[in-house]
């Protein structure tokens, strides 16, 4: 019978292993080394921690490679990353058996942020370089990812006014104490002495965050991450962050992203054609996004600007097939005049400018008075003073907006940005196991998103790698 293989723990081996046959050709840690080598970090504006005497220290490069391959592998803490330099054959291999601790590379990434971002760039050079981008359909979408603290730590306006009014009346109590012994001639005791001390710190504490509420028009806050902002996450309201990204059809690599901190995506449709220009240098023929990009404004400036979109209009605009008879997609505006047309042909004339807080312009609005001669008047409408139609100032543009979709190869390409996108997020979310941001405020969860937006493109990258195909310069 033959004996099974067992661990002989008291092996030794007459010579040592060489590092480079740790691990294979075709080992991640050696794709990485590739891409970190072919940087220059110098003119990314990684600093270099120099020193005149002490102990050398671990060279910008070595800590880079850390960060990258970390991510590259799931793990997104520092502490993860100083254990994997002693548990991972790859990490040990990468850094020539160094150990950075954990202070030494959160230090290097918070004095680091913004150079961590350009890599990202430096991706994206990689594949256009590489032939591997289409530039034909862009898709843009965004996905709220959970900040790092707790729904419960929130605090509302409403109770931070109550908070206030219950310090006031406590420092009130303690100062007529105060007073009071002092009459006395007795000297007040040090704890209500430190208790004034507290009370007087968690006022000026109160006040500042009602402050800051003030500021960004809100009735809620985080004092734990001031720039997190509630958003829908799934099914539940929780503090998040609205997590950006452009995807190219052709090769599915992320092209352009972003992390904002508003609760909707309705100004980051040209930001985000923006970056894509600031990274490729050009913009794809067309950009496809959905409904929650819909902005009057913003469509506008990209038509403006020659940019190709496609945007999911709303059905506040292009009602779906079947819809009612009076809709006002139904209406049309004749700028000549300046009427509306109703499907009637009756005219709807020019009454006011109106205002609305949540834009910047004002709003025509256009007004029948044929209510009591026509016949339809109760079919189309139940206000009293007559039907009346708002005309934005882009309802041009708009309506060139709705025409293009109707074309058979645009409706295609409209079509194909969920399946081009949305992807993206799920393969970030449930391969790479990124589901909450782990860092707080909006400069640091920006460089966190930027370089798990790296790391997605890499891991694309590295499968042509090792095909053999060449990628880096």
């Amino acid at each position: 019978m033959v004996e099974a293989k067992r661990a002989d723990y008291s092996q030794q081996r007459i010579f040592p292993c060489r590092m480079e046959d740790w691990i294979d050709e075709k080992h991640p840690a050696r794709f990485i080394r590739d891409f970190v080598d072919v940087l220059d970090l110098g003119k990314l504006g990684f600093m270099e921690h120099k020193l005149l005497t002490g102990r050398p220290p671990y060279s910008t490069e070595l800590k880079l490679k850390i960060w990258v391959y970390g991510y590259f592998n799931r793990i997104y803490s520092t502490r993860g990353l100083e254990k994997s330099t002693y548990d991972d054959i790859g990490m040990m291999w990468l850094c020539g058996e160094h150990h950075p601790d954990h202070n030494v590379l959160w230090e290097f990434w918070d004095r680091n942020k913004q150079a961590i971002r350009r890599i990202f760039r430096e991706v994206t050079h990689v594949a256009k370089r590489s032939g591997r981008l289409g530039m034909v359909l862009h898709a843009l979408d965004g996905t709220k990812i959970p900040a790092s603290v707790s729904n419960g730590t929130g605090k509302t306006l409403e109770g931070l006014k109550h908070e206030q009014a219950r310090i006031d009346s406590a420092i009130e109590e303690i100062v007529e104490t105060i007073e009071s012994r002092r009459k006395k001639d007795d000297v007040p005791d040090e704890e209500t002495e430190r208790a004034y001390e507290v009370l007087k710190m968690d006022s000026l504490s109160v006040k500042g965050l009602i402050s800051e509420l003030e500021a960004i028009d809100r009735d809620y806050i985080n004092p734990l991450d001031l720039d997190a902002r509630m958003m829908k996450c799934k099914k539940t309201n929780d503090f998040a962050y609205n997590a950006q990204a452009v995807v190219d059809e052709h090769s599915g690599l992320i092209v352009a992203e972003d992390v904002t901190n508003d609760e909707t995506d309705n100004n980051m449709l040209t930001p985000m054609l923006d970056k894509v220009e600031e990274n490729l240098g050009e913009k794809a023929e067309e950009t496809a996004a959905d409904g929650g990009y819909y902005s009057p404004e913003q469509i506008a400036k990209a038509v403006d600007g020659s940019i190709g979109v496609l945007v999911n209009i709303s059905e506040q605009i292009e009602p779906r097939v079947g819809g009612h008879e009076f809709h006002k997609s139904k209406f049309s505006y004749d700028s000549e005049k300046d009427v509306v047309i109703c499907p009637k042909g009756r005219e709807l004339v020019f009454e006011r400018v109106k205002k609305n807080k949540s834009k910047k312009y004002g709003i025509r609005l256009y007004r029948c008075h044929h209510g009591k001669d026509c016949p339809v008047a109760k079919s189309c409408t139940k206000e009293k003073r007559g039907r009346s139609i708002e005309i934005e100032p882009h309802y041009e543009v708009l309506k060139r907006q709705i025409e293009k979709q109707k074309e058979p190869n645009k409706k295609e390409l409209l079509a194909k940005r969920k399946q081009i996108v949305e992807p993206v997020f799920g393969i970030i979310k449930h391969c790479m196991l990124f589901r909450r941001f782990t860092l707080r405020g909006l400069e640091k969860v920006k460089t966190q998103w930027s370089l798990i937006c790296t790391t997605f493109d890499l891991r694309k990258l590295y499968r042509l790698w090792c095909a053999g195909k060449p990628v880096f310069a």
